[in-house]
């Protein structure tokens, strides 16, 4: 705890925040580089993220991946070595994706589509058969430059003709564009995008009218010819002809400068990805004779921006993979692509199921998970940000990083991607990973530059008791253009913008070690959590948590008293159960396993809870009534239902709540906890939290008015709450703790004082304290097991406040002329620059100094003594009798005086 303490009051430079270094396609400048990095030095921050994208700004000079943009990002690497900044590479150019144009059509992402021509049989016909138009790329075709909207519709490859008697009616899957994986629109900004597909349950008989028997498909490939002419002997009766081949998915690097603009590459192919590797990554590691990362400094880390170049459905290996991993040809199965249905609707859903799922895992294991092991081949880390458009479940590509990753939006200006936050964490704890990195305050035109570090205090606690412990800021554009334009480039619209060229940039250091004393503590030990929520197989899936475990439900929703995680199922297969509790290699463990309601489980997935349960956990959940694969169709169903009836006897759910024993755990269903009463995935809280209290587990923390977040960590010999006001308020509110022992410190991250709290109760689980807080305060209360508490019956954890004496009278007020403002002026009492009749002083931006001589002449005895500041716009740096007493951005906006104050004369 000692080195703890030490670490928290003098951060290391390990635990600083970061920014989003963003280049506009082509502005780049030497000089300009290295006075970015050195202003980011200066003002404590520790890392960045290279990007250079495309969105609107003219373009530089200096051209993408040229021999003088290379020497340029060598520089970089250079600089940010000498200076102990760590740097992160985007994986391609632009902020999402790994392509280029140097990907070729054959490497790229790709779908499998189809043509049809309806025949009368009979009789043998030459038939013609149309070559099958490519589908339309998400984002529309103007994203595609001439030349790669060319290649898009060139390129073509056939894999399969098929011939099958037509339906009598034309019944079509639903959404199967989606299902397909034609189409994963982006789940944070898109309105009615799926969380998640539905399970493919249903309780129906084959109808032949409008399903396709899968025994009277039959292969004509053979016949097709090289003017695309089938030439065939058609049996009696009507029949349809399908026609299947591959073309490129229209998904280019995004938003890209010019030069590279390219299509994405295969995701399913490490063949692909290694090229590409090559021609990019490779590339800058050998014009800057990279060897080897390094944590004093320099290339560090590898990233994959948010998931947003769509989904592909088709490769070169695509049908030899499926049967390998399936265990079953899906050639039959080939016309559910097209939306058509083969034998009933459950198994085309089934096929569709099973289809998803082997994309995701190529995409796992050939893409996410071969990009980490080439960057361990140079000592590189990976980091992830798994959600969006992607078309695996967002825990599962999560989890394959070093540094899951996570994004959201400052308060009012922008989407509410606050989801991923609840699922990088949830990733982080389950896998022992310690730090949770967040794409911090990203922002749209409406911020318009309004951001400065105490309007990001709120929602920085939030993130901060959510999980994340590493911001990077969204965004520190490249100032090409120099120090005499202000505040200079931007990454068009976007921010905020956390760069040197704001005002109050020679100031925010202060801020930046706060966040930093948060960071550091906060990725120390085990985070408390008591739910495990486990989520469906199946892909895509977003983790949602329901609405009622929240409070706030807008862009920063607060977890209530019992904390919880998301699990995948491919999570689950880690976990094994100690003292009744699920726990995990990395050391995470959960009082309770809450199961999705849902009717479908692979047998795998279900043996795995059935192990837990016989081992002593306690889970939530319904029996799952048949598998959601065609894997082993149909001995997959029987094995189901099988083990359900050995873990719940029954498969008919109870009104009520019912406790089943199975080994030596429980599994508890009906009544409240077998069905959700807004139609989510898991009952609600409050049926959740009641079975809690049950088994005699108590909220880990509660405060009396109800107004307080919180985040706990566990360590070998201490307990450590971060706790925050999430209001404008200032009161007094009793906190209560779920921890019985240890002496009680206070570790206030604002100013990096320790102190003991001696006033406290303890009774029935808790530790209970009385706690002030100012408008958004935040504290660490720390129960160090290490010694023995110290309990003052007559002390108070906090002090009252008495005013002494107020400064009034004229100040002289200096502003920076190069910036228009009045070298000198005189206010005769502190007053709104926007209400002044000088247009220098009404309009200006910028800082400005006051000056002011008082007494003081007050009676103290041996009394702390503050100077309060009122109301500040936007932050000040304090100097009382030529002593620095440290930046103000906060509440309480006041310093401590009390060895600078002399009775007398003070020059303020």
């Amino acid at each position: 705890m000692d080195q703890i303490k030490k670490s928290f009051t003098n951060p290391p430079d390990a635990v600083r925040p970061g920014v989003y270094w963003y280049f506009m396609d082509g502005n780049l400048s030497r000089q300009e580089m290295t006075a970015d990095l050195e202003s980011m030095k200066k003002a404590g921050i520790g890392n960045v993220i290279f990007l250079e994208v495309n969105v609107g700004v003219p373009r530089g000079k200096i051209d993408f991946l040229s021999p003088a943009w290379q020497e340029l990002f060598a520089h970089a690497m250079r600089e940010t070595k000498r200076l102990g900044i760590t740097l992160t590479l985007g994986v391609g150019p632009g902020w999402t994706g790994s392509g280029g144009p140097w990907v070729k059509a054959e490497e790229s992402m790709r779908h499998l589509v189809a043509g049809s021509v309806n025949v009368n049989g009979g009789k043998a016909e030459k038939i013609k058969l149309p070559v099958p138009a490519p589908y339309p790329p998400f984002f529309g075709e103007s994203n595609l430059t001439p030349e790669l909207k060319e290649k898009w519709k060139a390129y073509y490859q056939d894999v399969a003709v098929l011939a099958f008697p037509t339906p009598l009616k034309n019944v079509k899957i639903e959404d199967i564009d989606e299902k397909a994986l034609y189409v994963r629109a982006p789940y944070t900004s898109m309105p009615g995008v799926k969380p998640f597909l539905p399970e493919p349950f249903f309780e129906e008989t084959k109808d032949e009218s409008y399903a396709i028997d899968q025994n009277d498909i039959i292969d004509v490939t053979q016949y097709l010819k090289t003017d695309d002419t089938l030439q065939w002997n058609i049996p009696e009766g009507k029949w349809t002809i399908m026609r299947f081949g591959m073309r490129n998915n229209g998904a280019v690097t995004r938003p890209a400068p010019y030069p590279g603009i390219g299509f994405e590459c295969d995701k399913f192919d490490t063949t692909a990805f290694k090229n590409h590797f090559d021609a990019f990554i490779g590339k800058l590691f050998s014009v800057s004779n990279f060897k080897r990362a390094s944590k004093e400094g320099g290339l560090f880390r590898l990233h994959m921006d948010s998931w947003e170049m769509g989904a592909q459905n088709w490769s070169d290996n695509f049908q030899e993979e499926f049967e390998n991993r399936r265990g079953y040809d899906l050639l039959p199965f080939l016309p559910i692509y097209a939306g058509e249905i083969v034998d009933n609707k459950e198994m085309s859903e089934r096929f569709l199921w099973d289809l998803r799922m082997t994309a995701q895992e190529l995409i796992l294991e050939n893409h996410a998970t071969y990009i980490k092991k080439l960057g361990q081949q140079y000592g590189l880390g990976l980091s992830i940000e798994p959600y969006d458009m992607t078309p695996c479940a967002d825990l599962d590509l999560g989890a394959v990083a070093d540094v899951p990753s996570c994004e959201f939006w400052f308060k009012g200006h922008g989407f509410n991607s606050s989801f991923s936050c609840v699922e990088a964490t949830s990733i982080a704890h389950i896998k022992g990973k310690p730090i949770v990195a967040a794409e911090a305050f990203t922002a749209d035109s409406g911020e318009g530059f309004a951001a400065y570090p105490g309007s990001l205090k709120n929602q920085g606690d939030w993130a901060f008791a959510a999980g994340i412990n590493q911001f990077i800021y969204h965004t520190f554009v490249h100032k090409a253009l120099g120090e005499h334009l202000r505040p200079g480039m931007t990454m068009g619209p976007y921010g905020v913008h956390w760069d040197r060229g704001q005002t109050w940039w020679p100031m925010v250091s202060d801020y930046h070690k706060y966040v930093s004393r948060c960071s550091f503590v906060l990725q120390q030990g085990q985070t408390v959590a008591d739910i495990l929520y486990l989520t469906p197989e199946g892909a895509p899936h977003v983790f949602r948590p329901p609405h009622s475990a929240m409070e706030g439900n807008d862009t920063i929703p607060d977890r209530k008293g019992y904390n919880f995680d998301g699990c995948s199922p491919q999570m689950l297969a880690e976990a094994s159960v100690k003292n009744h509790k699920i726990v995990f290699p990395g050391g995470a463990s959960y009082h309770l396993l809450v199961m999705p309601i849902q009717k479908t489980m692979t047998p795998h997935v279900l043996a795995k809870i059935e192990e837990l349960i016989r081992a002593g956990a306690n889970v939530i959940g319904i029996p799952p009534l048949k598998s959601p694969s065609l894997v082993n169709y149909p001995q997959c169903d029987v094995n189901v239902k099988k083990t359900a009836e050995k873990i719940w006897d029954t498969t008919l759910p109870p009104k009520e709540i019912t406790v089943q024993k199975c080994g030596k755990g429980k599994i508890y269903w009906g009544g409240d906890l077998s069905y959700s009463p807004d139609n989510e995935l898991y009952p609600s809280y409050e049926a959740t939290s009641f079975l809690l209290k049950q088994m005699g587990v108590d909220e880990d923390f509660k405060s009396s008015n109800g107004k307080i977040r919180y985040t706990h960590k566990k360590l070998k010999d201490a307990d450590i709450y971060f706790i925050a006001n999430r209001t404008d308020d200032t009161f007094q509110t009793k906190c209560s703790f779920r921890v019985e022992e240890g002496a009680i410190e206070l570790w206030n991250p604002l100013t990096g004082e320790i102190r003991e709290l001696p006033q406290y109760t303890r009774e029935k689980n808790y530790t209970s304290l009385p706690l002030t807080f100012d408008a958004f305060q935040s504290y660490f209360i720390v129960f160090d097991t290490t010694k023995t508490p110290t309990k003052n019956n007559n002390a108070k954890n906090f002090s009252n406040l008495v005013p002494l004496q107020q400064i009034e009278g004229e100040w002289n007020v200096s502003f920076d002329p190069r910036w228009g403002g009045p070298e000198e002026a005189v206010f005769p009492s502190l007053s709104d620059w926007s209400q002044n009749k000088d247009e220098g002083i009404k309009y200006y931006s910028g800082i400005a100094t006051y000056k002011k001589i008082f007494n003081f002449n007050s009676k103290v005895n041996g009394e702390r003594i503050y100077l309060h500041l009122g109301e500040v716009k936007n932050i000040a740096r304090v100097k009382l009798n030529e002593k620095e007493l440290g930046v103000v951005w906060t509440a309480p906006w006041q310093v401590e005086i009390t060895d600078v104050l002399t009775e007398g004369e003070n020059h303020l």
